[in-house]
């Protein structure tokens, strides 16, 4: 009589626990290899979302609405863009999912003077306390953010102040060419100096009030309407509700990920160096179980001989030893699963100091973000790695000689 499956799983979790100390080692082997890969996907993880709120919450917002060609077009006719109506797109914005706030801004470009010297700059007119609430990724290094009854207020990034000497108070005029080829000027007084987390961001930017925007250029429009979510996986929802309505109406709509060029760069060189990772864990998780079945096996050379000699065929004895091998598989997942999230919480709780990444300006507190799908996927690595290491020992052992394998160990 055959035993059923819960004999045979029984008797392989007997085996399994009569090697305690090869068995120990072998869980130890998985649990590690697991928990090394739940740590390093949540530091991964960490810093692909800290990379994208930033980028969110200092330049971008979640979306942005502009006309047709204005990201190709902005530099050569940038009034050939502009929004005649923003409050109406606006309102259209605010009934997209997860919809927070929508802000108005009008982009220029022109020349920086404090008197003394030039500097060319890349600015935009912005509403201060919307923009106060979108910027929570701005460091103000000196003096503080524009408010709304600023009406000569500006606010220039790390690099432009050091380029011009300027501190909170300074006098600077904003001078730009309006379409028409007239040139036009305002003087205003700068309030404070803003770190991002992009120094090439920070080397040309500054920003002013809206009105003072409209006023130095001359018309009541704006380039660009940044719509702002309450979660940023919303993102797509959002951007699939906007296109439908304004797409036939002649606008583009743009996520943060497709506006940020660095953003994208860096997701796919950390992925490649996850993938690589995660192959040099498999491989010595394999090599490591491998070579423990091995010996495991080598031990057991006159257990499975006898099986054969009474009558059970060879793939009984292969089913056996791959059975084993799943549950030291699972067991060992299991605790590398275990061991990573409480290692996680525990990183988590105090903070990995980072200095600031390549072409940026701030550094941060690193954190291990578990993501259900990284851990399940680690979990799955190891008893996969597992399973497939005990796969050639155990065709080996199921085509013994009989004869050879009964005078094993005589």
């Amino acid at each position: 009589m055959k035993p059923g499956i819960f004999q045979r799983l029984n008797f392989a979790l007997r085996n399994v626990f009569r090697q305690r100390a090869r068995s120990a080692g072998t869980l130890a082997a998985i649990a590690l290899g697991v928990a090394g890969l739940i740590l390093a996907g949540g530091f991964v993880q960490d810093i692909f979302f800290q990379l994208g709120e930033a980028v969110i919450h200092s330049q971008s917002g979640h979306i942005q609405v502009a006309r047709k060609g204005y990201r190709e077009g902005r530099v050569r006719e940038p009034e050939a863009f502009l929004i005649d109506r923003p409050d109406e797109i606006k309102r259209v914005i605010g009934e997209a999912p997860g919809a927070q706030s929508t802000l108005a801004r009008l982009g220029f470009t022109g020349v920086i003077n404090n008197g003394k010297r030039d500097l060319g700059i890349i600015g935009e007119g912005g509403e201060p306390s919307a923009e106060e609430n979108l910027g929570t990724y701005l460091r103000y290094i000196e003096g503080r953010p524009l408010r709304d009854d600023d009406l000569d207020g500006i606010v220039v990034g790390q690099g432009v102040a050091r380029s011009l000497g300027l501190k909170p108070g300074d006098r600077v005029n904003l001078l730009i060419s309006l379409a028409q080829g007239a040139v036009n000027t305002l003087d205003f007084e700068v309030t404070g100096i803003f770190q991002s987390f992009s120094r090439d961001f920070d080397a040309r930017a500054v920003r002013i009030p809206l009105r003072a925007a409209r006023e130095l250029m001359d018309n009541d429009s704006a380039h660009v309407l940044v719509a702002v979510l309450d979660e940023t996986e919303k993102t797509d929802a959002a951007l699939a509700f906007l296109k439908d309505r304004l797409e036939n109406r002649g606008f583009e709509l743009a996520s943060w990920r497709e506006l940020s060029d660095f953003y994208d760069k860096t997701l796919k060189l950390y992925d490649r160096q996850f993938g690589v990772l995660k192959l040099i864990i498999l491989l010595m998780v394999l090599l490591s179980v491998a070579n423990s079945v091995n010996m495991t096996l080598f031990e057991r050379t006159r257990e499975f001989g006898t099986l054969l000699a009474l009558g059970d065929r060879p793939g009984t004895v292969f089913r056996q030893i791959m059975t084993e091998s799943a549950l030291l598989g699972i067991f060992g997942a299991a605790l590398g699963v275990a061991a990573g999230c409480a290692a996680a919480m525990l990183i988590s709780a105090i903070g990995i100091p980072m200095p600031p990444p390549p072409n940026a300006n701030l550094g941060y507190t690193a954190f291990i973000r578990l993501a259900p799908v990284e851990v399940a996927q680690a979990g799955a690595i190891g008893v996969a790695a597992t399973i497939l290491a005990a796969v050639l020992p155990a065709r080996h052992a199921a085509r013994l000689n009989v004869v050879e394998a009964l005078r094993q160990g005589v």
